[in-house]
């Protein structure tokens, strides 16, 4: 299968420019918007293998920096900002893949950003959020005031979610997937933290641990479409 990988510039209207990637196979069924972390960029080695391993299952990707990230300021961008920048990419998604399903979210912070922005204006053409380690909470401060905004959100989300993420314990976030019912899936990551890696002593290696959570994403947005 052939891939087309693509720089792109977003414009945030009255906010500035951004990078972005578009990661295209021949024949994407869907895309998924893909936001990054509050730690790491685009170009992040998780980013990247994520794209590339969805365009191998026949998806594409956008992947974007956010404006704080593009400028290399320390700080995360405010969410009104962060809000803007993924409608944008939401915005360039569409007019890349025309007519194929359009599914976002991303890599914690920019998942959580993707699901706030959701929750105040639907997403133009979205039909699912799928979060890749949803932040639930700050670390060793268990609680779910962060999913608060999660009972806005009207379209179907995936929680990809490691059983040892210490951002997402999950005595609190079981409680919330379920209090969100059918339009919420929680799929766990056995010995996974938050970015998926495991343990040695699990038998298993990250790659494989990252190959089950692309092979779950790529099964939900295709029964989304």
């Amino acid at each position: 299968m052939a891939v087309k990988t693509q720089e792109l510039k977003l414009d945030i209207e009255n906010i500035g420019t951004v990078s972005a990637i578009l990661t295209q196979p021949d024949g994407a069924r869907a895309c998924y918007v893909l936001a990054h972390g509050a730690g790491a960029d685009m170009r992040h080695a998780f980013m990247a293998k994520t794209a590339e391993g969805l365009a191998d299952r026949g998806i594409a990707a956008l992947r974007f920096n956010f404006l704080y990230m593009e400028e290399k300021k320390g700080r995360p961008d405010q969410p009104a900002v962060a809000h803007s920048a993924i409608r944008a990419a939401v915005e360039e998604a569409a007019r890349q893949c025309p007519g194929v399903p359009l599914v976002a979210g991303g890599k914690s912070f920019g998942g959580r950003m993707t699901s706030q922005a959701q929750s105040k204006a639907p997403l133009q053409g979205v039909k699912g959020l799928a979060f890749l380690g949803f932040p639930l909470h700050a670390a060793k401060k268990p609680s779910s005031e962060r999913a608060e905004h999660l009972a806005g959100v009207t379209i179907p989300m995936l929680f990809l979610q490691g059983t040892r993420d210490g951002l997402a314990d999950l005595g609190h976030l079981r409680p919330v997937v379920t209090a969100l019912g059918a339009k919420a899936t929680l799929h766990e990551v056995e010995g996974g933290d938050h970015s998926f890696a495991v343990l040695k002593k699990s038998g298993r290696t990250n790659e494989e641990a990252l190959t089950e959570v692309l092979d779950t994403l790529a099964a939900w947005i295709d029964q989304l479409a």
